[in-house]
């Protein structure tokens, strides 16, 4: 952690830019888990991308890097993506198969074509490391709900409380989600299931339109 007096139990620091001695707890570890990234809650600023992608990549490369280094490294490394690399569409859902990535899409705005950047580069800094002891999978997440605080739940319950949780856009698109205690039991399954490799989309069966999610939400 970058934080390691924050937490009651023992924490190695690391600083997210450098290889440093924490790279040795990756060895002899049964599984790495890397979520790291700058929030994407904020303005997008010149700035503001350029922290959102670099803090993607870079974590991810120094993870790639600590387990090529392991003389025992973990069998599995669980890296985060995100379900934001899929094309917006209406006609089906897009699955790990045959689902369409946005890249292929070039009418989409500006604002659209860098997120998906940052998604497709988050996963080629994990695809570049020749790992044949680690297992890799990309965790192509959809916006995790839950009650605490700080996250995406918590950001629109708080508009629809100031009375800013109308319809966004044309209400059309869909909303892709995960509930929390999804989210990590959809982890534990992963790290159960060996054969598992590449891509895997951790996202609820039954999205809802932008209208009809801020709809429920502000009846709730």
């Amino acid at each position: 952690s970058r934080s390691p007096s924050a937490v009651p139990w023992q924490v190695t620091q690391w600083d997210t830019h450098s290889l440093g001695s924490w790279a040795t707890e990756l060895n002899e570890a049964d599984v790495v888990i890397n979520l790291a990234g700058r929030s994407v809650n904020c303005r997008y600023t010149v700035e503001n991308r350029e922290e959102i992608k670099h803090s993607r990549i870079r974590t991810t490369e120094l993870i790639g890097q600590a387990i090529k280094l392991c003389q025992s490294p973990p069998s599995l490394w669980l890296n985060s993506s995100t379900a934001t690399i899929y094309n917006h569409r209406y006609d089906a859902p897009n699955d790990e198969a045959s689902g369409i990535l946005g890249s292929q899409d070039t009418q989409s705005p500006d604002t659209w074509r860098f997120s998906i950047d940052v998604a497709e580069s988050w996963e080629h800094a994990a695809d570049k490391f020749d790992l044949p002891d680690t297992r890799l999978t990309k965790l192509r997440t959809s916006m995790v709900m839950g009650p605490g605080r700080g996250g995406v739940f918590d950001v629109f319950t708080r508009l629809a409380r100031k009375g800013l949780g109308g319809t966004l856009g044309d209400g059309r698109q869909f909303v892709s989600w995960i509930h929390e205690e999804d989210f990590i039991r959809a982890i534990l399954w992963i790290i159960e299931n060996k054969n598992l490799v590449g891509p895997v989309n951790l996202c609820a069966p039954n999205p809802l339109p932008n209208r009809d999610f801020m709809k429920a939400l502000r009846q709730a």
